[in-house]
């Protein structure tokens, strides 16, 4: 399903404690290019630490008064009594906010967070744009799921509402489990034996076409990473974890282009044309507007990797260029022509 445009975004940043989610959730708001951002911060352990490191970006569209932190433990255990409040508070806020971006606890599950997005005074007013786990590449190459297993486990008897006492190694694959982009952060520390022993590590774990996106200081072009349209709330029962039995700078990493293809008859086929670059050719997302002979509606196509969205947003008007174009975005060294070939079919 497709979130309603009434509804404002929210992106998950999940991972463990020193995975780089502040780093990347930093990144992002020094690169929002206007857009107005609030961020829901549950880092537990070091609370204060990371609101501030934000706080202290002096973006403009992003106020103080627009970062919430949560001390009271872990987000995923006291959803009710600390994340909905803080949606409230922020909610309020004029004028009204773009994106959300929420910043769990390192040993938070985002399904439990995900689900509460079903409830229905929540539903009505926001929605779960993606889920982005934040992993620790050289951890992860050297056989650990965090760079300091001792911080996390300290991190854990420090948190007295934590009520689920699993190994850290099955939190990080429910973190995995949930995701729909996976940030492979500290890449420039690794060698390239290092890098593919971590890819090997979460290819293990991944269940679902996910791309792993490799990333230096948390630099992620922000289209990579907002705007995805998901609406995981709406699919979060088909991810299954542990628990489903219980309850401008440069990104010199990436390429972006736009691709004009001719105007099409089946949306369906164009779907499956964009999946089939996303698997041959390592694109991260295409989205854009495209004209479907016949058909006085626009359609608007979002992919993430190979899962395709596509609906049909409004009618054409008079003023509107009526061609088809497709912005493509991936990792560096795209091979722009194959991929013409794969979407012009």
């Amino acid at each position: 399903m497709n979130a309603s445009v009434s509804r404002v975004p929210c992106t998950v940043v999940t991972g463990f404690l020193g995975a780089g989610k502040t780093t990347l959730i930093r990144n992002l708001l020094e690169n929002a290019k206007g857009k107005r951002l609030a961020i829901i911060v549950n880092e537990f352990g070091d609370v204060g630490i990371d609101g501030e490191i934000l706080k202290g970006c002096g973006v403009d569209t992003c106020p103080e008064e627009n970062i919430v932190e949560l001390a009271n433990g872990c987000i995923c255990c006291t959803v009710a009594d600390d994340f909905v409040p803080a949606l409230d508070q922020i909610l309020s806020r004029t004028p009204r906010v773009d994106h959300i971006l929420i910043e769990t606890s390192g040993l938070a599950l985002p399904k439990p967070l995900v689900q509460a997005f079903q409830w229905p005074t929540v539903k009505s007013r926001v929605t779960v744009d993606g889920v982005v786990a934040v992993v620790d590449g050289p951890a992860l190459a050297d056989g650990r799921v965090a760079s300091d297993m001792d911080a996390l486990q300290a991190q854990r008897a420090a948190d007295v509402t934590l009520d689920h006492d699993d190994p850290v190694e099955e939190v990080f694959e429910d973190q995995i489990a949930c995701a729909d982009l996976i940030i492979l952060s500290k890449s420039d520390l690794m060698d390239a034996a290092g890098s593919e022993r971590a890819n090997a590590v979460i290819g293990e774990h991944v269940a679902r076409a996910v791309k792993v996106v490799p990333t230096a200081q948390g630099k992620v072009d922000p289209s990579v990473l907002l705007g995805l349209g998901l609406a995981v709330e709406d699919d979060i029962e088909n991810r299954k974890t542990h628990h489903d039995d219980e309850l401008d700078h440069e990104h010199d990493d990436f390429d972006s282009f736009v691709i004009d293809i001719p105007s099409i008859a089946n949306p369906d086929e164009l779907a499956k044309r964009v999946a089939l670059a996303a698997e041959q050719e390592n694109v991260l997302r295409v989205k854009g507007f495209v004209e479907v002979g016949g058909k006085p509606m626009r359609l608007l196509l979002q992919a993430v990797g190979p899962r395709v969205n596509h609906y049909y947003d409004r009618a054409w008007t008079a003023e509107d260029d009526r061609r088809s174009r497709l912005v493509v975005i991936g990792l560096k060294g795209l091979n722009r022509p194959a991929i013409e070939r794969i979407l012009a079919g």
